[in-house]
């Protein structure tokens, strides 16, 4: 697919940016970034997407551009201006509808002009407009348990709408939904944004759905994890194309995919043209390991194989019914332990993932042990360390310790609990849940 760079009108108003924006935890000896250097720029008129795995810091970014949340380092303008405090010109739609369930529609939409102290007359005339606008006429007096999780996230959007913000902020808002009401809503928004009925100036959505992104935006903003960074700038489709599922369509969402299951790889050779934003992190002493259950991965690897060994993602993600973030994770794992690889947009199964699929339950326990040494840094160093310890035993504190060097404390407890999950199955080690000790069992020990 070739990528051009999107053009703009010389006269269209910048109304939000962020210039070098960092946020990070601990202190200078032990820092751990959680963003880095982003640089943003949000216009009059447009619709951006923010996309990216688990851990790349979209909520975060959003947070801190709503003035939520104070960057460590750079700064966030307002129509050049520094923001200080809460960024008054955003309004926020979230995944969790957030209602107040002693309050009717019409009630829990009027708060925020409550809060902005709005005559009594106007309240009443830019509630009803706003209630009509997304569709709750006839439902002004009911309460949120009368409403299908559909129509409450209609309220929770008619009361940002309400406030006629400049730039409205979704984070993830049809995540919550079922597939049907979802797309009917998305739709809904798509057509009050290009008919310029909504009263708002630009709109920043979240998303871990990349077909969604596709369908709504007119900028795509592709973030990395570790620490999170935007990596790369992609032109939305022209909107007359956009909710057409057809080649372009397609053609976009596969590329997507293949930037975001391909970190470390070079996007002049994936995406000819992109506009890259940062190149490649530097490695650290481990792989981050993606949080994934051994039944979900090796569902997946049966499933695959089924399938005949190659399927496109963004097919595989439909036939599955999970999102980017429920899938590449797994596409992630399997790909680390040398049973899969990605390629063009699709995912295919290794020789080494054809025999794990085909397996019994013996011979894939020896798969995936012979795998896990092999291809896994940290499940490695733990059964080295193991055998040389005394008394093949070694506290997690002395991993968690070294893994924070690395991972916020968090999430290196994440990395170790997915190390331990991994290297237990595999039988290459065991677990003391009461002296919190990695230890090899007696047949697992090396011999003398």
């Amino acid at each position: 697919m070739t990528v051009t760079k999107t053009t703009r009108p010389a006269e269209t108003a910048t109304l939000l940016a962020a210039e070098h924006v960092a946020k990070f935890y601990g202190n200078a000896s032990n820092q751990i970034s959680v963003l880095e250097d982003i640089n943003l720029v949000l216009r009059e008129r447009e619709f951006v997407a923010l996309l990216g795995p688990s851990g790349s810091g979209k909520s975060t970014l959003l947070r801190i551009l709503a003035g939520l949340s104070v960057p460590s380092s750079g700064v966030v303008r307002v129509h050049g201006a520094p923001l200080s405090g809460i960024n008054a010109r955003v309004a926020m739609v979230f995944q969790t509808f957030a209602l107040f369930p002693w309050m009717t529609v019409r009630e829990n939409v009027e708060l925020g002009l409550l809060a902005q102290r709005v005559p009594a007359t106007e309240r009443q005339e830019r509630v009803l407009q706003a209630i009509d606008l997304i569709g709750l006429d006839g439902f002004e007096e009911a309460y949120p348990k009368e409403l299908s999780g559909g129509m409450r996230q209609r309220v929770g959007i008619a009361r940002a709408l309400v406030v006629q913000p400049e730039i409205l902020f979704m984070d993830e808002p049809f995540s919550a939904l079922d597939v049907l009401t979802a797309d009917n809503l998305r739709g809904q928004i798509a057509d009050l944004w290009q008919s310029q009925q909504m009263p708002t100036k630009s709109i920043v959505l979240v998303t871990h759905n990349i077909d969604e992104a596709v369908t709504l935006a007119d900028r795509l903003l592709i973030l990395a994890a570790d620490p999170g960074h935007i990596r790369v700038e992609l032109p939305g489709l022209p909107v007359h194309v956009r909710r057409n599922k057809g080649a372009p369509h397609a053609n976009l969402v596969d590329t997507i995919y293949r930037i975001m299951t391909n970190p470390q790889e070079d996007l002049a050779r994936l995406v000819p043209h992109a506009r890259t934003i940062h190149g490649p992190q530097a490695e650290r002493p481990y792989q981050t390991l993606p949080h994934i259950s051994i039944g979900d991965l090796t569902g997946f690897i049966e499933r695959l194989a089924g399938l005949g060994g190659r399927e496109d993602l963004y097919e595989l993600a439909r036939d599955l019914q999970l999102e980017a973030d429920d899938l590449l994770p797994i596409v992630e794992a399997a790909d680390l332990l040398g049973f899969a690889d990605v390629i063009e947009g699709d995912v295919l199964s290794t020789e080494t993932g054809r025999a794990f699929a085909e397996a019994d339950v013996l011979r894939e326990k020896e798969i995936f042990r012979h795998q896990a040494i092999e291809t896994i840094a940290l499940i490695r160093r733990v059964r080295h360390e193991l055998e040389s310890a005394v008394g093949h035993r070694m506290p997690e504190e002395d991993l968690l310790e070294d893994l924070e060097r690395s991972f916020s404390p968090e999430e290196a407890r994440r990395q170790l609990e997915t190390a331990i999950d991994w290297g237990r199955y595999a039988e290459l080690y065991a677990y003391d849940a009461g002296s919190n000790e990695l230890y090899l069992e007696q047949e697992g020990l090396p011999a003398d």
